[in-house]
């Protein structure tokens, strides 16, 4: 799949601050003095008692940085992709020359609640992450109680708002994207297959929006069981409400790849076949044939591709796809920590900058619903390739 950047300047949103601090080592001399000639004792004078440095409980103050906490789990199932978002973000520090800001780990897998409370205990004014919809939803009150906004790696939009916002690719925007792409190919007539549970009933709602908003109309939609042959019998359904010209399969691409000669045999032989941002996340995508043709709406890969090399150089090994999110929530942090004043709150209120910010998954905004709104591209699989059909709009000007 793709992979991406290197040191990431967008316009003259990113400016490296560059703070060079010195080390100066203080070594002690000791002077031997030549013993005198004894003339009895010295007087007797009152001692000058010492001067003791106070030491305050806690953690030292850092007067010359943004305390900035990273919420990720570093242990149990999803561990290699907290680790891949705490490497990412160190990575952007590097990348940008940022010294002004400091970034401190948490590990959410005893507790995403304690890990919060740990940090605000410690001074952080804001919190990166958690990773899952449950925790954020357990991290924003106690956050929020102390004023400090949470940008989490979550796609779950319902766990939006309360001081808590999304980065996570939500598939909402993506159906949406690949579903005017396709009505602007002449496609009128959609089917779509969908996954029972919450994912599928979000993209079921997505799908008959974005078809109805853009003047087509939904043949048919069926819903099945992950695993066991269900999407057979759902797609032998389906036939019986062709024909359709595209069909949305709102599943990962290994999914769809067995489902698409299924839907050739049963009425939709020359049917489109559509995907969501879940394919972006498949790396071998590309290589399966039966998608040949396919579009499917995602982020651009174009700056993934040289941040992957230069996370592979640094860290000995590919990143997950999802650790682009912690890259791109340190350049946002970087670019306001500009104007933020160290020790200070955290402006909030410039998370919801018009004209959005830049990342290695292109340009994306906090809309008033707390999720992020992205620039999405249109890729078809081609002969073992991706291409960009429909170029993603560079900035939100031009959309």
């Amino acid at each position: 799949m793709a992979e991406g950047v290197s040191v990431l300047q967008r316009g003259a949103w990113l400016r490296r601050a560059i703070i060079i601090a010195g080390a100066l080592i203080l070594s002690g001399c000791q002077t031997v003095v030549p013993r005198g000639p004894r003339t009895g004792p010295p007087p007797a004078t009152r001692p000058i008692p010492s001067q003791q440095q106070q030491v305050q409980p806690g953690i030292p103050v850092d007067v010359a940085r943004h305390r900035v906490a990273l919420l990720v789990p570093l242990a149990g199932a999803a561990a290699g992709l907290g680790q891949s978002l705490a490497n990412a973000t160190q990575l952007a520090l590097l990348d940008t020359k940022n010294e002004r800001v400091r970034i401190t780990t948490y590990d959410t897998s005893g507790g995403a609640a304690a890990a919060a409370q740990k940090a605000l205990a410690e001074g952080n004014r804001l919190i990166l992450g958690p990773l899952l919809a449950e925790d954020v939803r357990a991290v924003a009150p106690i956050a929020r109680r102390a004023g400090v906004p949470v940008i989490s790696f979550s796609n779950d939009t319902t766990a939006a708002g309360n001081g808590a916002y999304l980065m996570g690719y939500a598939p909402a925007q993506s159906i949406e994207r690949v579903v005017t792409y396709a009505r602007g190919q002449g496609v009128s007539d959609f089917a779509g297959l969908v996954p029972n549970g919450t994912y599928g009933e979000r993209a079921s709602t997505a799908f008959l929006r974005a078809v109805e908003s853009a003047g087509g109309q939904v043949r048919t939609l069926q819903t099945y069981d992950r695993g066991g042959g269900a999407i057979a019998s759902a797609i032998t359904r389906m036939a019986q409400n062709s024909p359709y010209e595209a069909v949305l399969i709102a599943d990962n691409g290994a999914t769809a790849a067995a489902a698409v000669p299924l839907i050739r045999k049963n009425g939709g032989g020359a049917a489109h076949v559509l995907g969501t941002d879940l394919w972006n996340t498949d790396s071998s995508i590309a290589g399966r044939p039966a998608l040949n043709g396919a579009w499917f709406a995602s982020v651009s890969d174009d700056y993934y591709r040289h941040y992957a090399a230069k996370y592979r150089a640094r860290f000995g090994t590919a990143p997950y796809r999802l650790s682009s999110l912690g890259y791109d929530a340190v350049l946002l942090t970087v670019r306001i920590a500009r104007d933020w004043p160290v020790g200070s709150a955290f402006p909030e209120a410039r998370l919801r900058d018009a004209g959005g910010f830049a990342g290695i998954d292109g340009a994306f905004r906090f809309g008033r619903d707390s999720v992020a709104e992205r620039a999405l591209e249109v890729q078809e699989i081609k002969a073992g390739t991706t291409v960009v059909v429909s170029p993603a709009p560079a900035d939100f000007g031009n959309r």
